[in-house]
């Protein structure tokens, strides 16, 4: 198998890069490098930007407002935005609902809300988990029942990620509660603001806001909200998670990062030598390129092989993709605390009160990585645990 770019893929690259060189505010490119979160604000902006380029969901079918590029265009697209860095187009619109409601959805739904998502009119955040279903997902409880033209939904999830700006919210919801577990699941689509919806934040490990839990109480939803046909949500969920997990690699945001840690290891430490120069240092570094161009690889045989698969059927290998790539974007965050050394403890303002915290004395790109470590825990739990994706890799890949 040829893995290598042909000449006119190299100069699409070329193009691409320079769309962001160009286009990408200054001021969101650097709250990237220096780690931070973008704002909602940064992410409408940016996402208008690609928009109106035509890039914003550049892997979707070409009549619902894609670019036709070829499987390995749309990788080096999503390489080079990783690279410059950019954010990414929101993944709970452009890589989740809007490919369900585009493969599964009818044509009212694709009308409604296909352009919508494109130019991130609306928010859309993932209501999936539950408490006691999280990578056993089909063990949900969160029940729709279907009075006339309506579902009342009634339930609870969990880790609902940035739900605080969502408009609207994709479900899974249990519509027959006497069929088996991964049956009887429906695919809704709810808008936050409706009566009895209740969202409260979670306060992760590094003190962010980024996560919540959503209450719905007798929350009255039409039917023509429903995707597809009503339980069978537990196909679509499968699709979904198949292209959310090739997103979770994350090759050309860990080069990225990669090359960041290179920079600041560089450059001396209080008149000590760089710490480029610890033997031990360069070990682990080499270690993590080592794997992440051996995920390159996979990624690239996943990309080559996208022609032949099924249309709508996911790659098993995208569970390798997410395992590999969480994995490494974790050590990143590991050897990142390595490079900031004793810079890299919390501050905790209210301490400083009694006297016995003084604000941080390092610089200041050290105060994102210890953050940043602990919020990429999660990574190898979000968009199905590692251990799942090892189950899944069993069954579907070694017929086991």
């Amino acid at each position: 198998m040829d893995l290598s770019f042909t000449p006119e893929e190299n100069a699409f690259r070329e193009e691409v890069r320079a769309f962001f060189r160009d286009q990408l505010p200054d001021d969101i490119r650097e709250k990237l490098v220096a780690g931070l979160h973008p704002s909602k604000d940064d992410m409408v902006r940016w996402s208008r930007i690609l928009n109106k380029k035509g890039w914003a969901v550049a892997h979707w079918p070409k009549q619902y407002g894609g670019t036709g590029w070829t499987p390995v265009q749309q990788y080096i697209f999503l390489e080079e935005l990783q690279l410059a860095p950019a954010p990414a187009p929101l993944a709970f619109g452009v890589s989740m609902v809007g490919p369900v409601i585009y493969t599964f959805g009818n044509e009212e739904q694709k009308k409604k809300y296909l352009p919508r998502i494109a130019n991130l009119d609306d928010w859309w955040c993932q209501g999936f988990s539950e408490p006691g279903a999280g990578s056993d997902l089909a063990g949900l409880k969160t029940t729709a029942r279907r009075e006339g033209d309506h579902y009342i939904v009634n339930g609870q999830k969990t880790w609902t990620t940035l739900g605080q700006h969502a408009d609207l919210i994709f479900m899974l919801v249990r519509t027959d509660p006497n069929a088996k577990k991964q049956e009887g699941i429906s695919f809704l689509l709810i808008d936050m603001k409706t009566p009895g919806i209740t969202v409260r934040p979670i306060i992760t490990i590094e003190g962010g806001h980024e996560v919540n839990e959503v209450f719905f109480d007798d929350v009255k939803v039409p039917a023509e909200n429903l995707v597809g046909q009503e339980n069978k949500g537990w196909d679509y969920a499968k699709f979904l998670l198949g292209n959310e997990r090739v997103g979770i690699a994350r090759v050309g945001a860990s080069k990225e990062r990669i090359r960041r840690l290179k920079q600041l290891a560089t450059a001396e430490r209080d008149g000590d030598a760089p710490l480029i120069e610890n033997q031990r240092f360069r070990e682990k570094l080499a270690w993590i390129e080592v794997e992440l161009k051996a995920l390159e690889m996979t990624q690239l045989r996943v990309v080559a092989g996208e022609a032949k698969r099924e249309k709508g059927k996911p790659d098993p290998a995208s569970s390798i993709l997410k395992i590999k790539g969480s994995e490494i974007q974790q050590a990143i965050t590991e050897l990142a605390l390595e490079v900031a050394g004793p810079y890299v403890l919390p501050y905790r303002a209210e301490s400083a009160d009694h006297g016995w915290n003084e604000p941080p004395a390092g610089p200041d790109w050290a105060s994102p990585l210890a953050p940043a470590y602990f919020n990429y825990r999660k990574v190898s739990i979000y968009g199905g645990s590692n251990e799942i994706q090892k189950n899944i890799i069993a069954k579907a890949i070694l017929g086991l």
